[in-house]
């Protein structure tokens, strides 16, 4: 593998983290171009399941029908836009129905029932379906796209289509979710996550685990960036232990077993592969100095199902290293909002926040 660089580049300027002009930039470059994830198949699994995704001004309801088809549509009523759902999940009954003056869709989004609008001479139903939006599903997650014209999503996820086969991602359920709330700018989380120069000093237990010189990186380039990280404890995993809390996932064997698996997802999901289980980081952008970050701890149900089943090491573990990352991502906010702030310069095992800044620039136009 080629020496890792970061071709002598500097952190981005100031007003990327607190201007609302690039927040707005953001918004219409990126956000409402790039397909974004949502969350899991399996929180939707039961045909008339919906979950809400909330973006800026758009609310999308993301659900299964009763073919058992995903399906995405904004969350907005064709007679007077009224919200049509209120709750961030639930189940439709057949059918989806505005509360203020009872137009009904399909859950495919044809308009059914729209009272007393047969008075209307000009009025056809065929007209008013729900405005629908791209929906995907790749590896059990589930991403939609708001652009009117999105790229496909088989063309953009190329290079990751049959990468995590291994680990049958598909097949993993949610077994303990937690949400943080952080006062940092969302490009912060990405670019924390992203190298492992800071593992000494702020993740002494992470460090004994995956020296920080243990990483390397397999994508480094585009809008996906990351790679393995080999473990001190030969079959062990990221716990607070060292030791793994479930069965090795999928067919995974040999090598692969000893090495954690770390990738950046543009724009707004992280990707952490274990031998015996899976962490998800969600990361909702709310405004230059406010993200949410929702984090999924995903196992094989057959591990979930057994009577000794405990995940408690690995999820103490990394609530242990998320704050304690959350943590530094807030004085850095603080600290780059100062006007003394500069642009410094990365150092070379900085290598991937270079590479995620530049397809940041890029997608930034």
């Amino acid at each position: 593998m080629p020496e890792r660089t970061a071709f002598d580049a500097k952190t981005l300027e100031r007003r990327y983290y607190i201007d609302e002009d690039v927040y707005d930039r953001e918004t219409d470059r990126i956000f409402f171009r790039n397909w974004l994830f949502v969350g899991r198949v399996s929180e939707i699994a039961e045909p008339g399941a919906y979950m809400l995704f909330e973006l800026e001004s758009e609310s999308i309801i993301v659900l299964r029908d009763y073919e058992g088809v995903l399906r995405a549509h904004h969350n907005v009523c064709r007679h007077r836009g009224t919200r049509l759902v209120n709750e961030p999940t639930g189940i439709f009954p057949k059918s989806i129905q505005c509360g203020y003056h009872a137009w009904t869709y399909t859950l495919s989004g044809e308009l059914t029932g729209a009272p007393f609008m047969d008075e209307v001479e000009s009025f056809c139903k065929e007209d008013y379906p729900l405005v629908s939006v791209a929906v995907a599903e790749w590896e059990g997650c589930v991403f939609v796209n708001l652009s009117e014209e999105p790229e496909p999503f088989a063309k953009v996820f190329a290079p990751l289509v049959d990468k995590f086969t291994s680990w049958d991602l598909a097949s993993l359920e949610i077994a303990h979710r937690i949400v943080y709330d952080i006062p940092a700018n969302w490009k912060l989380v990405f670019q924390n996550y992203s190298e492992c120069y800071h593992c000494p000093a702020l993740h002494p237990v992470l460090n004994r685990l995956t020296p920080f010189r243990n990483a390397s990186n397999d994508l480094e380039e585009g809008p996906f960036l990351g790679g393995p990280m080999k473990m001190e404890i030969e079959g062990g995993s990221m716990t607070m232990t060292g030791q793994r809390c479930a069965a090795p996932l999928g067919d995974l064997e040999g090598d692969d077993l000893n090495f954690v698996q770390y990738y950046t997802i543009f724009p707004n999901l992280l990707l952490s592969l274990h031998p015996d289980y899976v962490l998800i980081h969600r990361i909702d952008r709310l405004a230059t100095n406010q993200t949410r970050i929702i984090c999924d701890w995903l196992f094989h149900p057959d591990a979930i199902a057994a009577p000794d089943f405990d995940p408690s090491s690995a999820i103490e573990f990394w609530n242990m290293t998320n704050e304690q990352d959350w943590s530094v991502s807030r004085l850095s906010q603080k600290g780059i909002a100062s006007h003394a702030y500069r642009p410094g310069p990365y150092a070379e095992l900085e290598s991937m926040i270079a590479a995620w800044d530049q397809e940041y620039l890029r997608a930034l136009g």
